[in-house]
């Protein structure tokens, strides 16, 4: 790995509540808003953009774990802004973030952790 990847590492990305980030819950809600799902794949890859510059060619990361809360509601056609901190390097392979999704009023939709491991995209391309 390259010596830039290092714990207090951060970023942010701005995105649109649309498309695949939508639910309706099956239409029980009247309107359509981001999804769990979508909200944890922004996370993913914020914290993954965030460490991809840092690594050594032929590795990437894989998302292995997710704890996150799902606490406030953003409409489709909202600006959220997804955040991811490195916190934690374990083994040079286990990266540890702390990952929140706010919309733009400053409101809070999402928080929490989520793991990633430094993979070998060689092997990982291998079937």
């Amino acid at each position: 790995m390259s010596g830039s990847l290092h714990v207090g590492m951060e970023d942010t990305e701005d995105f649109e509540v649309d498309g695949r980030l939508l639910t309706d819950v099956g239409g029980t809600l009247p309107v359509e808003v981001l999804s769990t799902p979508g909200m944890i794949g922004m996370m993913e890859r914020t914290a993954s953009r965030l460490v991809q510059p840092a690594l050594q060619d032929g590795k990437a990361t894989v998302g292995f774990e997710v704890n996150v809360r799902h606490v406030g509601a953003a409409r489709k056609g909202e600006r959220c802004t997804a955040h991811a901190r490195l916190e934690e390097i374990v083994d040079g392979r286990k990266l540890r973030f702390a990952v929140q999704v706010t919309a733009h009023d400053g409101r809070t939709i999402g928080v929490g952790r989520h793991e990633r491991r430094v993979i070998d995209t060689q092997v990982a391309g291998a079937a």
